[in-house]
């Protein structure tokens, strides 16, 4: 994608970034690595739970080790987040859009089918994935929805009181073959989770993460 037609789509993400705020108001590691005592994960019947452990950068990005266990099954991936863009909103000329990309790599050994099964589950999709495609990384776009955020018992979010938590919407492809999901996380309680975002989009979203889980 060329440096224009990112910008464009850049803009793009922030507009409708903008408008929900309103409305609201590739690195090799070996599943040895992943931690051998999982947590309790942070799910709710829509959203899916999981581990996450930050590992070293030389770029900026921030990178953690993501582990969900269950059953004696290990799902491990790699989460990537590139530094965010800040671009004003031209709808309000005051909240500040925080954009970007990001990607999931997959981690040999990974074994992530009770993973599967939760996601189907939480977002509500119809079909678990057949005949699924390895591959190593699934790029994504995201838009930051709010930081230093807590976590409700509801399952949603709330900047009062401040929390350590990050909601962010990660768009998977572009135009009709596009997909939303939630993905958020806490750096400091090594949480994080994927959420529903529309039930429409529940097979299109499984399908992608089936590829790098």
């Amino acid at each position: 994608m060329c440096y224009f037609a990112f910008m464009i789509r850049l803009s793009s993400l922030c507009c409708r970034a903008a408008l929900l705020l309103s409305l609201l108001a590739c690195r090799p590691y070996s599943l040895a690595q992943a931690r051998s005592s999982v947590k309790a994960s942070v799910s709710d019947p829509h959203s899916v739970g999981f581990d996450i452990e930050r590992k070293p950068s030389r770029d900026g990005s921030r990178y953690w080790l993501a582990t969900y266990s269950d059953q004696g099954k290990t799902a491990t991936f790699i989460i990537e987040i590139a530094l965010p863009a800040r671009m004003e909103s031209e709808a309000t000329g005051r909240i500040r859009i925080s954009s970007g990309r990001g990607a999931f790599t997959a981690v040999p050994g990974s074994d992530a089918s009770t993973m599967l099964v939760a996601l189907k589950k939480a977002l509500e999709a119809k079909h678990l994935p057949a005949r699924v495609q390895r591959e190593s990384r699934l790029p994504f776009e995201y838009v930051i929805l709010g930081e230093h955020n807590s976590l409700a018992q509801d399952g949603g979010f709330s900047d009062k009181p401040a929390g350590n938590w990050t909601a962010m919407k990660i768009f998977f492809g572009d135009g009709a073959d596009e997909s939303e999901v939630f993905l958020n996380f806490n750096p400091v309680s090594q949480k994080a989770q994927f959420s529903e975002k529309d039930v429409d989009y529940g097979d299109a979203v499984l399908a992608k993460l089936a590829t790098v889980l």
